[in-house]
């Protein structure tokens, strides 16, 4: 008889080889004319598809210009272009027209890739096309661990690339990046095709071409955290204003806005409202001392600049201060559903499950099989007419592509045709 007290010993932790290196080791940057001309040059003698990545300043610059691009492609090597000193890529792009661009995350850099005149019109998104492909990670150290028995280490992912000069350890990192993209994306189509949504990752990838951004959304001074401390209209006024002022003092030092003063700070100020400098509070402790002291020199060294629009908001007339609450396109949050529409509120729930079972059966989040904004339009709003079709078109029109059509409109309707009255009376008696 066997011990079923005893424990199953533990299964080792996989071990991944660790890429250390670049196989051709790390070119020089490029940054002139002259230099950016050989590299033209050399993409356009190379083969197949071209790895593209960027670098960022994330945290520390102002806005989201890139501060390096990496390429590398078959028969050209790879190379590192300082876009400091080329500011102009349309050449590069020019080189790459026909040619089918791989990142990873590609929402990341598109934007600014395009700033320097580069886009692609056909890409392949590894972080993406994990998503499609069920991986439960889809960070790039974890795709390749997966596809290639490869980890890439990742110290300096979160570095200013604004410094000048680069530190080689950097400029490592960053060859690494593309290293191994194209043979990533290789080993990634033949699992999608074996899966059967090959075509599905064409339809994402190819709406991403047109990618510009994230879509800027009104009033962006109310994302600012901490201000449901705010109980007044003027208070809400105030923070507008020392919001305001710090992202023109952020963009006038091109510095990320939270290296002036934190939210916090904001909001403090909002509470306040100090009309002297003696009175403007001191920055709240937090773990890291040196972010601590920066913000209490920003507070200090642009104290004229807070209280002039401390000012300001103190003369706005009371009819003209901001809502505390704010209409935006599209239906309102879904927590608020079940106050603000049932009938919209028992749609959604209905439709969850099998979202959920859905996600399962394909092996995709949720998140992938169609937006969840999509979504909550098409329930907040559904076609007059329960049919299949019309289903399709209403997630057409909310920008769901062709393949999320096809499959989530069977599951929307099988949700809305479920809330027959016995239904809808049953959620209702759950939910009071």
């Amino acid at each position: 008889m066997s011990d079923t007290s005893a424990t199953e010993p533990e299964a080792e932790p996989e071990v991944f080889e660790v890429l250390a290196a670049p196989g051709d080791g790390v070119p020089d940057v490029v940054d002139d004319a002259a230099g950016l001309a050989a590299v033209v040059d050399s993409l356009s003698q190379g083969s197949g598809p071209v790895a593209v990545d960027a670098e960022r300043a994330s945290g520390y610059r102002y806005g989201q210009d890139a501060y390096l691009v990496q390429l590398r492609r078959e028969g050209s090597g790879t190379h590192l272009i300082d876009p400091l000193g080329c500011p102009d890529l349309s050449s590069v792009d020019r080189a790459l027209a026909d040619t089918e661009w791989v990142l990873h995350a590609a929402t990341q850099d598109i934007p600014c890739l395009a700033a320097l005149g580069m886009r692609p019109r056909r890409l392949f998104d590894t972080e993406l096309g994990a998503r499609l492909a069920g991986l439960p990670k889809v960070g790039l150290s974890s795709v390749l661990e997966y596809y290639l028995g490869l980890t890439l280490a990742k110290e300096h992912s979160a570095v200013d690339w604004s410094t000048r000069p680069l530190p080689t350890p950097w400029l490592l990192y960053a060859a690494l990046d593309v290293e191994l993209l194209v043979p990533l994306r290789d080993r990634m189509v033949r699992d999608l095709s074996e899966q059967g949504k090959l075509a599905w990752a064409k339809q994402e990838f190819d709406a991403l071409t047109s990618f510009t951004g994230p879509k800027t959304k009104p009033d962006p001074w109310r994302r600012v955290s901490g201000t449901r401390a705010l109980r007044t209209r003027r208070h809400l006024a105030t923070l507008r204003e020392v919001w305001n002022t710090r992202e023109e003092i952020a963009r006038h030092r091109d510095v990320a806005p939270g290296r002036i003063v934190p939210d916090s700070t904001l909001v403090d100020l909002a509470l306040r409202a100090p009309r002297r400098r003696a009175d403007l509070p001191a920055v709240k402790p937090d773990p890291h001392g040196a972010r601590q002291r920066r913000a209490q020199q920003g507070l200090r060294r642009h104290a004229a600049e807070w209280l002039a629009a401390i000012s300001a908001a103190a003369e706005i007339p009371e009819d003209e201060l901001p809502q505390r609450g704010v209409s935006t396109p599209g239906p309102p949050p879904a927590r608020s559903w079940a106050d603000r529409d049932p009938d919209a509120a028992a749609r959604l729930n209905a439709t969850k499950p099998l979202m959920k079972a859905l996600s399962e059966q394909h092996d995709i989040p949720v998140e992938n099989l169609v937006t969840p904004e999509a979504l909550r339009r098409v329930l907040w709003q559904p076609p007059q007419t329960l049919e299949l079709a019309s289903v399709e078109a209403a997630l057409a029109e909310v920008g769901a592509r062709p393949w999320q059509q096809q499959i989530v409109a069977p599951v929307v309707l099988q949700a809305l045709g479920s809330l027959s009255g016995a239904t809808r009376l049953e959620w209702e008696i759950s939910h009071m």
